[in-house]
């Protein structure tokens, strides 16, 4: 995917993703941002909601979260603490331009959009939770922006629908970020052999949604053909976010970044061809040697031709056609068959 400034052809696209570990600080998120830059991050990505653009403000059983690392909190308390005020925008994109660091976010509703719209965004980012939302999905695929959705709870015909309303809207930037939607995520739920099915049955670009401990997982979704690599990103783990727990602090996410970055040279280009440095090394390859004086006339044999290193004889695949063959010449031990050397 190449659109302006969001190129995932050149280098897997790495986003360092602020969520809620401004901890309600400005000053917090923007050195985050700064942060990110330092860390190798390609881009710094926003939440853009309020809590009511998320849920209601509700005290039924239904608005009560049950379990995991927000258990029992109101979604609404927990989406008011979380969110990056409106207010805020303006100066995180102008600090992020004047960092050199891409600046987008994930909107929740439509007013936010409209919002971020002022800020033309490189990107937009739709949460596995709001995945099923076809009217909202549908309003963000007008928009003609490269759009990264998370998979995380959509189910195989949500991801249908999504990828036919992007095609129905001449939308054609769309990848998939395979997700795991728990928090922090277990390795073993991680399922990243899903890269390779999103991409084979929808036709999209993929990438990893990582809420995993450590970076093992982003470094293995490259190899399953992962183009976007998205994991939050925290200046320090004592910060009290939300989001601490499955977030990499400065150093972690630069381990991962360079540990990214080696693993796309680790896996090159995919030619069969041999590099320079290959055919360099031809000359360790075996070829066929004189293993002993061999005189004119006299028959090739095992006794006196052998396949040895280093390459500058003929080829081990003329062993058998040389052998019962008589020499044209004198050929000393150690000489380097040539093929005019034999009848």
């Amino acid at each position: 995917m190449k659109i302006a400034d969001f190129d995932t052809n050149k280098e897997v696209f790495i986003i360092a993703e602020l969520s809620a570990n401004h901890a309600g600080s400005l000053e917090t998120a923007i050195q985050t941002i700064k942060a990110a830059k330092k860390a190798g991050a390609n881009a710094i990505k926003l939440q853009t909601y309020t809590a009511d653009s998320l849920t209601l403000n509700c005290d039924k059983e239904d608005f009560i979260i049950k379990g995991g690392l927000w258990d029992k909190r109101k979604f609404y308390e927990l989406y008011e603490n979380a969110k990056t005020p409106y207010e805020w925008h303006s100066q995180l994109f102008e600090v992020a331009q004047d960092e050199g660091i891409l600046c987008f976010s994930s909107p929740f509703s439509k007013e936010d959009v409209e919002f971020l719209k002022r800020f033309d965004p490189i990107a937009y980012k739709i949460a596995s939770f709001e995945a099923n939302d076809f009217e909202f999905v549908r309003f963000v695929a007008k928009e003609h922006k490269p759009t990264l959705i998370s998979t995380g709870i959509a189910d195989e015909f949500e991801l249908e629908e999504l990828c036919r309303i992007f095609k129905e809207e001449q939308n054609e930037n769309l990848l998939f970020l395979k997700c795991t939607s728990s928090y922090p995520s277990k390795i073993e739920d991680l399922n990243l052999n899903a890269l390779q099915s999103l991409k084979q049955k929808f036709g999209v670009e993929v990438g990893l949604s990582d809420h995993s401990s450590g970076h093992l997982a982003a470094v293995l979704s490259v190899a399953l053909g992962a183009r976007v690599i998205e994991k939050h990103f925290i200046l320090d783990k004592n910060i009290p976010s939300e989001d601490n727990q499955f977030s990499l602090d400065f150093d972690e996410f630069k381990t991962m970044v360079n540990a990214v970055r080696q693993a796309e040279k680790a896996l090159g280009d995919g030619s069969l061809k041999l590099n320079e440095k290959a055919v360099k090394n031809r000359v360790f390859a075996r070829s066929l040697y004189a293993s002993k004086d061999i005189k004119k006339g006299e028959i090739f044999s095992e006794k006196n031709v052998k396949s040895v290193r280093p390459s500058f004889g003929l080829h081990p695949k003329f062993y058998r056609q040389i052998l019962g063959k008589r020499a044209t010449k004198d050929i000393e031990f150690g000489e380097a068959l040539k093929e005019e050397y034999f009848k």
